[in-house]
């Protein structure tokens, strides 16, 4: 049973649906699977036509209740399997991808302007915790035993059968996996998720990616990739992270990362088993051996294994000294711990140039290269952490002491230029604002104790270890200097002349009103005297990260397209004319709603210009594991980010796209604005109509994440977070967040502009990479609605006059929008100019329909409050549905 790139996806799914049938038919008998097979295929006929609308709905109805969470948990396995199947055949098909194609494309491209343009970057996905990852670890770990098993090559003598009785046994422990959380995931819990990809993939994948580009370029590109997590430092909206789960993960990736290398020196020590009777080394390689003062006679000719065993005592020493723990695999040896990882790099590098002198460079390439680009890499920390807080508690941590200390009684009321210059008086003064003479709030006692923590493991682990801040909701420079004094009662961030700060200090501009000022902030920042003085020093580089969730949840998936837009092009303009180097940070989520996507488009779409020195990039929830969660996947998605990253700062600026850009854009940005904020924020009752019509309530009670759903409990949709929004709407069908207020703008823009601007348009979705990507969401997000499926939610809503009213300026806004989509592409079906994605979405619909029926159907029955023994099963039902759409959709939040 082989997959390979002539296969289809198609047959593979088919091939694992059997199984999955078989199963069922084992576990549960005959007459329930005919029962399932018969919904399965009466769904499928009804969604091409073959049978009328409505049979599947009958059919539904005639389970129990018990047979229906049976039913549920099939089509939720099924839609994963089908994930899985997608996922093998795209590994397949993109074996050896090229992320510098462009060298083979343009002739007159050379490997030293591409080198050249890569040595400034530095390119890093950061993994978060945000909760859209629905599926317990051990379904996960299920899901890579199946994948695992479909990478498996076929036994010459067995041919498949081995294959395939492998699969039928992990589909069956999959089947047999409990697929909901009994308890909330803690943070220590993510902690381990992340610090489990982060093994399984970055480990080896990234440093085998740079020694590849390496050697295609014939150059060293050491900055080039990092890998970055704010698992157990974010704190914004979350009460559970504190100083105690940053030093938790902290110390995870650390012994995960030390311990492999540990390993990795060990098989070293096995394979270099060369001897000074067959070969000369180098002195500063006998000198090395000399050092590691091992002594067995058994290695007295060989001294590479002698210096490697000299080396894994020092590595094993300073395990011990970060982590606290013995190391995995002791040794007798006594030996100093290294200071930092160039230290352990010098005395690979000795027994790499030793190898290479004496006719070993083949030998010095292998296993020994690829340890020392990973330690290059990762350091001692493997992945760099980050700090995040929200602006406002950083006000309040502020106000308490300098309150307490006696400088300012009440900070919260002083206007922003009485902040600005009380924070910078302090922060040229060598006194600190903490003092053992006062008590502080539990928040404050917080916020001190994480920054005391970041500069107790910088100096255990490494200054790489912790390089950034995140300031969410950024509104004033006040925000920044506020962290700049945290920072200083932690030592983290003093001024001084011609050096870098310790930790950099990156604002996040999240809501529409914030990016639009984001210009005007930075310029303030920048200018300040006590910033120019950093700024002074020639590796300095301007960190900013763009929030596309909060400003989508805002004004609208097209204007905060738009002004995401104008806030880098206007940043990228204030860098160059005050000579800093701006990089950026792209929080991005899984959904089209919080700037979701092809990773590829979405890059290569940038403004001209903001890809100098590389990108920052967040992977959230289900969108960690679809990338990263298998070491191919992983590999491919980082060739996409460095091959992106490459092509975007190659690009040329397009005059003719700018300029109809600037006019097209404001206009339509305008009117979609006006259209999503009359229906969110002006319509009467639209928060209960949003509370109502969605499974919110049932997704807040899944489990799948540590930090809480909404900011306040106010109940307003300010104050909820982007990821529960999008979520919802996308499980009701409606996936609102991606495409309304699209319609509008078109709509309105041509009945002004006329037959021109419908051609304005038009040429601009063929010559704008940014247009085309902004309209392909779009369409991707129409394609996974259904507004008759939609509608059946509408009717869960109490007041129905009212549930009528909002559905129809819904249904107005779809109409519109897939006029617009036609117009503008000259294609009258969804996303008919991908027929790969089509065919997957066609291929998971009859899949995903009757589960949304049965989601409308139990949160129904639940709502009309049903006694305490069917309550808990019909939840239970509700909670396998929510599961099972995400799996069908590939995207929660």
């Amino acid at each position: 049973m082989t997959y390979r790139s002539s296969d289809t996806a198609r047959k593979l799914i088919k091939d694992l649906g059997t199984y999955l049938g078989d199963i069922i038919r084992d576990q549960h008998g005959e007459i329930l699977f005919d029962a399932i097979e018969s919904i399965r295929s009466a769904s499928v006929r009804e969604h091409i036509g073959k049978l009328p609308h409505g049979v599947t709905l009958k059919l539904l109805d005639q389970l129990s209740l018990d047979e229906t969470l049976i039913f549920i948990h099939g089509f939720c396995v099924f839609s994963q399997l089908a994930n899985l199947a997608d996922d093998y055949v795209n590994r397949v098909q993109n074996v050896h991808r090229d992320p510098l194609e462009v060298l083979t494309s343009d002739a007159d491209l050379s490997k030293n302007r591409v080198h050249a343009i890569l040595a400034q970057m530095v390119i890093a996905p950061v993994l978060t915790a945000h909760p859209t990852e629905v599926r317990r670890k051990s379904v996960l770990d299920r899901e890579v035993a199946i994948s695992d098993t479909l990478d498996l090559p076929i036994d010459p003598i067995e041919g498949d059968n081995l294959q395939k009785d492998r699969l039928r046994r992990e589909i069956r422990l999959l089947w047999q996996t409990r697929v909901l959380r009994s308890e909330r995931i803690g943070v220590n819990d993510e902690i381990t998720n992340v610090a489990s990809v982060l093994g399984r993939s970055f480990l080896k994948e990234m440093p085998k990616l740079v020694r590849r580009l390496e050697r295609r370029l014939g150059k060293p590109l050491p900055d080039l990739l990092r890998v970055g997590s704010w698992v157990g430092g974010d704190r914004d909206g979350n009460p559970f992270v504190d100083a105690q789960t940053l030093s938790t993960a902290i110390m995870t990736h650390a012994s995960l990362l030390l311990g492999s290398f540990l390993e990795e020196l060990h098989q070293l020590g096995s394979e270099l088993s060369i001897s000074v009777e067959l070969t000369q080394v180098s002195q500063a390689l006998i000198d090395l051996a000399q050092s590691g003062q091992d002594s067995s006679p058994h290695r007295r000719d060989e001294p590479y294994r002698q210096a490697i065993r000299g080396i894994y005592a020092r590595l094993a020493a300073t395990y011990t000294s970060i982590t606290g723990q013995s190391a995995p695999r002791s040794t007798e040896l006594k030996a100093s711990t290294y200071q930092c990882p160039s230290q352990l790099i010098e005395a690979l590098n000795i027994i790499g140039e030793s190898l290479r002198a004496n006719g070993a460079s083949d030998v010095a390439d292998g296993r020994l290269a690829r340890l020392k680009t990973a330690v290059h890499l990762f350091g001692f920390h493997f992945a760099q952490m980050e700090l995040r807080q929200n602006s406002e508690v950083h006000e309040r941590t502020i106000g308490e002491l300098v309150k307490k200390a006696g400088i300012e009684a009440n900070y919260a009321a002083l206007h922003e230029t009485e902040r600005v210059e009380l924070l910078r008086e302090i922060w040229r003064s060598p006194r600190q604002l903490k003092t053992l003479f006062a008590t502080y709030s539990e928040e404050t006692q917080k916020e001190l104790a994480i920054f005391d923590c970041a500069a107790s493991m910088r100096a255990k682990v490494g200054p790489e270890v912790l390089r950034r801040v995140i300031v969410s909701k950024t509104g004033n420079v006040s925000d920044l200097l506020e962290v700049a004094l945290l920072l200083k009662e932690g030592g983290l961030f003093t001024l001084r002349p011609n050096k870098a700060p310790m930790i950099a200090i990156a604002p996040l501009f999240e809501t529409i009103a914030d990016l639009q000022a984001s210009e005007a902030i930075m310029r303030h920042w920048l200018m300040l005297p006590e910033i120019q003085v950093v700024r002074a020093n020639a590796d300095f580089v301007q960190e900013i990260m763009i929030g596309y969730s909060d400003s989508n949840k805002d004004g609208g998936y097209l204007t905060a397209n738009w002004e995401v837009r104008r806030a880098i092009e206007r940043l990228v303009a204030l860098g160059h004319e005050l000579g800093v180097t701006m990089r950026f940070f792209h929080g991005r989520g899984g959904s089209i709603g919080r700037g979701g996507g092809s990773s590829r488009d979405a890059i290569r779409a940038l403004p001209s210009g903001s890809m100098v020195a590389g990108l920052s990039v967040t992977e959230q929830g289900e969108v960690i594991f679809s990338k990263y969660g298998h070491p191919e996947s992983a590999r491919a998605s980082l060739e996409t980010l460095v091959g992106a990253s490459l092509e975007a700062a190659l690009m040329p600026a397009d005059p003719a796209q700018d300029e109809l850009l600037a006019t097209t854009m404001p206009q339509l940005s305008d009117h979609a604005f006006k259209a999503y904020r009359q229906l969110i924020y002006e319509t009467e009752g639209f928060a209960q109509y949003f509370l109502q019509s969605t499974p919110l309530k049932e997704i807040v009670e899944l489990k799948i994440g540590s930090r809480p759903a909404a900011r306040s409990a106010s109940g307003r949709i300010e104050d909820l977070r982007a990821i529960p929004w999008v979520f919802s709407w996308s499980q009701a069908r409606v996936n609102l967040p991606g495409w309304y207020g699209f319609g509008s703008a078109i709509h309105s823009y041509c009945a002004v502009a006329g037959k021109k601007g419908q051609e304005d348009l038009r040429k601009l979705y063929h010559i704008s990479p940014y247009f085309a990507t902004l309209v392909s969401n779009v369409e991707m997000v129409m394609a996974k609605a259904d507004l008759e499926i939609a509608r059946l939610y509408s009717e869960l809503v109490e007041d129905q006059v009212m549930a009528r009213a909002i559905f129809a300026k819904i249904e107005v806004e779809w109409g519109l929008t897939r006029t617009a989509i036609s117009q503008v592409t000259g294609r009258y079906d969804l996303i008919s100019n991908n027929p790969s994605l089509a065919q997957s979405i066609s291929l998971r619909m009859p899949y995903l329909d009757p589960l949304n029926l049965l989601q409308v159907r139990l949160i129904r029955k639940l709502r009309a409050k049903p006694s305490d023994a069917s309550a808990a099963t019909i939840i239970k039902g509700i909670q396998l549905t929510i599961n099972g759409i995400s799996a069908g959709l590939r995207n929660t939040g």
